[in-house]
């Protein structure tokens, strides 16, 4: 006869399959969904899905480049297209998604304002456009004259495709002396810990990334690397 699952079966399965197999959290995650959502529907007494707990899944740091890995980046991307859009990614903060989907309305040139709209959660918000981004922004737009989108794909009706400006992005890393694996997000990161070491308070940097809450844009403070060198040892003081 078969006797029904358990709660100790699901814990034996996750110790002696899961971990064992060192599977990630998110597998985990999707296991122990599975798991609820399963004996929630069919009711076994003997199983009390709401005691198995998810996994929590490691908070890693953000990658960053410190400013002169930026500018010999920027520096070394010789193409005006790839160097603007890489440039408004780290001069704006922006995530990859909300520079591709760039419109010219976009830009506010009396006010100088990046207007981002449809970010991460259907979110609006506003960024300051400096003077030396809006001469580089009209010196591209002075080049390539583009009609809709500010960064065109194939023609004038379509974005850029994202994987062209990664592509990008690795061909300029090579012409460096940056070794790190850098992808576009880093920009982004970036932005922020720079930011946050000359001196901007936590609440703009929040506002200006479009973060929900203050508890993600945090997570700069432990790879801000003047804010650790501003620490002192108490060995100093002995």
């Amino acid at each position: 006869m078969n006797l029904p699952i358990n709660n100790n079966d699901v814990i034996i399965f996750n110790n002696k399959f899961i971990l064992a197999n060192k599977f990630s959290a998110s597998y985990q995650n999707q296991v122990v969904n599975a798991i609820k959502l399963f004996f929630s529907k069919i009711e076994l007494k003997s199983m009390e899905p709401e005691l198995v707990h998810r996994p929590k899944r490691p908070k890693l740091l953000p990658n960053v480049l410190s400013k002169e890995e930026v500018h010999e980046l920027l520096e070394k991307t010789s193409n005006l297209k790839h160097k603007t859009m890489l440039s408004l990614i780290y001069a704006c903060g922006l995530r990859c998604g909300e520079l591709l989907r760039l419109k010219l309305e976009n830009i506010d040139t009396k006010r100088n304002l990046l207007i981002i709209k449809q970010s991460k959660g259907r979110k609006y918000r506003i960024t300051p456009l400096s003077l030396k981004t809006l001469n580089l922004l009209n010196e591209y737009y002075k080049t390539y004259k583009p009609k809709f989108y500010l960064f065109e794909g194939q023609t004038s009706e379509t974005m850029v495709d994202e994987r062209s400006l990664q592509l990008a992005l690795k061909s300029n890393l090579l012409k460096t002396s940056i070794k790190k694996p850098v992808t576009l997000h880093w920009l982004r990161h970036s932005y922020a810990t720079h930011l946050l070491e000359n001196g901007t308070d936590l609440r703009y940097i929040q506002e200006l990334l479009g973060h929900n809450s203050s508890r993600t844009t945090e997570i700069y403070t432990h790879v801000s690397s003047k804010s650790i060198q501003r620490i002192t040892s108490p060995f100093d003081s002995l």
